[in-house]
């Protein structure tokens, strides 16, 4: 998956703590301390991050989420013999894996992330794919120069202004341009996040858009994650000028036995943890 990504294993909820002491709340948050939050979180935990899951990563497959659904087997981009020659952005490349999985099928791929630790380890893995450190809510591009874009839970959860990001990418796509991305299924959100049989209650409101955030003694966010429903994802799509041509929630594989984070087989099994949005630019 290209990550910027997966949110962290504590559930949200008042007056819980991370490990590293921060408190976990539910607060607003704007954009400004959203990014800067999102890029010192990412730099301070991308090690870990690509430790942890690099394996299943890998250094050059393109996985939409923890269930494992590979894009070789779902081609929600177009069957990969038309990925040849095609310019494609993908936003939260993290280590650029869901990139050079592109460039092996002769896409033109430019791998953007807002962490500069993580592009780090996208060139310690190597490869000929260009690495662009920046915000998805300014993409520093031309208009149209690209004919598809995707991001596998990358950017789009940790925004306060989802549609600022869809226009953006709708800026850069030339007309009939492809763009798919995945999240944490919004229905997750009204469940804590842990993988036994604690995280099958609901504990939440669904409908609570309230950021979770962690914060340092000061206040400060270290951490943001925005919550919207399906439908406040689907009026996002549309309101950036985009047709939504497919809602596809994987469902969870035999063969995948990993728990990551509220992710695992016996959830997986039971209610749907990511949802990607397979969308069209006019």
């Amino acid at each position: 998956m290209n990550q910027e990504d997966y949110a962290p294993e504590d559930a949200p909820g008042e007056d819980a703590h991370d490990e590293d002491g921060a408190e976990a709340t539910r607060r607003e948050a704007g954009e400004a301390e959203s990014s800067r939050a999102s890029r010192g979180w990412w730099d301070r935990n991308a090690d870990e991050y690509q430790s942890e899951h690099g394996a299943f990563l890998g250094d050059d497959r393109f996985v939409w989420g923890p269930e494992g659904l590979d894009e070789e087997e779902a081609a929600l981009l177009g069957p990969a013999a038309s990925l040849k020659g095609k310019d494609v952005l993908e936003i939260g490349a993290g280590a650029a894996q869901c990139s050079r999985w592109l460039a092996a099928r002769g896409a033109r791929p430019v791998a953007l992330d807002l962490s500069h630790r993580q592009l780090q380890h996208a060139l310690r893995i190597g490869g000929e794919v260009p690495l662009v450190e920046a915000d998805a809510g300014r993409l520093p591009f031309r208009d149209a120069s690209f004919d598809l874009a995707c991001s596998a839970y990358g950017a789009v959860p940790f925004v306060a202004d989802p549609v600022g990001v869809m226009r953006e990418v709708h800026r850069v796509l030339r007309p009939g341009g492809r763009w798919v991305f995945s999240v944490t299924h919004p229905v997750r959100w009204a469940f804590p996040d842990e993988p036994g049989p604690e995280g099958l209650s609901v504990s939440a409101s669904y409908f609570d858009r309230t950021p979770y955030v962690e914060q340092d003694e000061q206040g400060r966010a270290v951490y943001v994650e925005h919550h919207r429903t399906v439908g406040d994802r689907v009026r996002d799509v549309v309101a950036g000028g985009f047709r939504l041509l497919d809602l596809v929630e994987p469902e969870w594989p035999e063969w995948n036995s990993q728990e990551w984070g509220g992710w695992s087989p016996l959830r997986g099994n039971l209610i749907p943890g990511t949802a990607i949005f397979v969308c069209e630019r006019d």
